[in-house]
């Protein structure tokens, strides 16, 4: 492992150099990885296993749409794909990548398939960390690990096919052959992580809740609203409010943030944009610490949990949740944002259509 220094804080973290892809597929050359669920890290992480050399194969319900979806990226019914059941069966690493409503729904028939020295992998500690409330108790004479890579299935394919690498956490629930370590951060590497850090199952379900309803999508969506509604109220365009709060931060500032870091960004822009986002950085700060201190409390506590697994287990979840996005994707906000991305140049629109 190499030692790295995250702004003061020596952490250990594992790197392609320590741990090439030679070194993974050795490890994983008698084993056959089989991906259950097809929906959103399944198609990323199967192909990109793939792609890397490794022995996968896909469970799907037959007749499905993610059953078709599976069969145009290439894999072949009876051959790489099969019906849960069978995949479980004849999978000696079963990566379960269900969403957390579905890994609840079919645990009763994956148990069954998980026997002695069988590999359990995660990319999600939500099922293990609230066994309580989804009852997913794996056996003990199995291994239990996870590899979760940091951002959406679309990117980690994205920057894969691109040569570069997603970084992503890996941690081990239950070491039932001694060799679970090795093997979370072998399929790490191989569905395509830059680089791996070392968490465990709690602390990766209680940060990725966090950051998901935070500044990842739920506080940074309030936000855009937010300061949208304050451009339009004041006489601003539709255009010029959309551009001033989404569109300038998502192709201009956030990649140079992401390229060389915040305070670079702030060098390089206006003394203007300087002295106004340092002044009003705290204010911010100070007005949302409290709503992240209560988010991660809700977290902690499991009311997240629970409020998920009541939400999405109900018959009627997909079709009030289109009714959602659909109110969202009609708002004034993002029909702004729907004509701006219209007008970016070709090569703009290109290679966006290559990722999805």
């Amino acid at each position: 492992m190499a030692k790295i220094n995250f702004g003061g804080t020596l952490e250990e973290v594992v790197t392609r150099e320590e741990f090439p892809m030679e070194k993974a597929l050795a490890l994983l050359k008698n084993e056959t990885i089989a991906i259950i669920g097809y929906g959103v890290q399944g198609p990323a992480q199967a192909l990109n296993l793939r792609d890397n050399g490794f022995n996968v194969i896909v469970g799907q319900r037959k007749g499905s749409k993610t059953w078709d979806k599976a069969v145009s990226h290439g894999w072949i019914p009876g051959e790489t794909l099969f019906d849960i059941n069978e995949a479980a069966e004849r999978g000696t690493i079963i990566q379960f990548l269900l969403s957390d409503a579905g890994q609840i729904a079919a645990w009763p028939t994956l148990k069954p398939f998980l026997t002695t020295g069988k590999t359990l992998y995660f990319s999600h500690g939500f099922g293990i960390t609230f066994n309580e409330q989804t009852g997913i108790v794996p056996p003990t004479d199995v291994d239990v690990i996870l590899a979760a890579p940091k951002g959406s299935g679309t990117s980690v394919r994205r920057l894969f096919l691109q040569g570069k690498g997603i970084n992503a956490s890996y941690a081990v629930f239950q070491d039932a052959t001694g060799k679970a370590t090795d093997k979370a951060i072998a399929l790490g590497i191989g569905v395509g992580a830059g680089y791996l850090f070392e968490t465990d199952f709690k602390k990766e379900v209680y940060s990725d809740l966090t950051g998901e309803r935070g500044t990842l999508m739920g506080a940074i969506a309030g936000i855009f609203e937010a300061q949208y509604e304050v451009l339009r109220s004041k006489g601003h365009t539709p255009s010029e409010a959309f551009n001033e709060t989404v569109e300038e931060l998502t192709q201009s500032l956030m990649p140079l943030v992401a390229e060389n870091g915040m305070d670079w960004m702030y060098a390089n822009c206006s003394t203007t944009a300087q002295r106004g986002a340092l002044d009003w950085k705290k204010k911010f700060k100070a007005a949302t610490l409290p709503v992240f201190k209560e988010l991660y409390e809700s977290v902690a506590s499991g009311a997240e949990a629970k409020r998920t697994i009541d939400t999405c287990s109900k018959p009627d979840y997909r079709e009030k949740l289109a009714e959602e996005l659909k109110e969202v994707r009609e708002s004034e906000l993002w029909q702004a944002g729907a004509a701006v991305r219209a007008l970016r140049p070709e090569k703009n629109k290109v290679e966006a259509s290559m990722i999805n």
